[in-house]
């Protein structure tokens, strides 16, 4: 399992949830999951980030957040964060899972990693480009665990 993680679990992490198992598609190994580091349990989604994967046809209205937890980071294979400090923040918290933790654009040709910006509070419209570079960054990732260079 790939576990995606931005700060309150409402906006990035689980559009990238939701657009890996929507490429992945139903047969696969793998699964995913997201989290917060200070997300609360049970938010919905962001209306914009509904909205921006609505247009993909990806339904993210039954998301409901949840926190960063040992429990959680104890049952994934690959744990993916949409920012070098959300990197640092669970390495802080948990050093054992080092070499399980990797930021989401660092998968790419040009090995040059990049934050995605949170979206949050945003229009649809930066809502869209958070989503399209997700989506840009999926494709390095689902290419790097279907070579098995893990």
């Amino acid at each position: 399992m790939i576990l995606f993680v931005c700060t309150g679990n409402t906006c990035r992490s689980p559009m990238a949830e939701a657009l890996f198992l929507h490429r992945m598609g139903k047969n696969t190994k793998w699964n995913a999951a997201s989290a917060g580091i200070y997300a609360p349990m049970g938010s919905p989604a962001s209306d914009n980030a509904i909205s921006a994967l609505l247009e993909l046809k990806i339904d993210l209205t039954g998301h409901q957040s949840k926190p960063l937890t040992p429990e959680l980071i104890g049952h994934v294979e690959m744990i993916v964060a949409m920012t070098e400090a959300h990197r640092h923040h669970i390495l802080d918290l948990f050093p054992e899972v080092g070499n399980r933790v990797f930021l989401i654009n660092s998968f790419g040709t040009s090995k040059v990693p990049a934050d995605v910006s949170d979206p949050f509070g945003g229009s649809l419209n930066t809502y869209k480009r958070t989503r399209d570079e997700i989506d840009r960054a999926l494709s390095d990732l689902i290419l790097f665990i279907r070579t098995g260079k893990q």
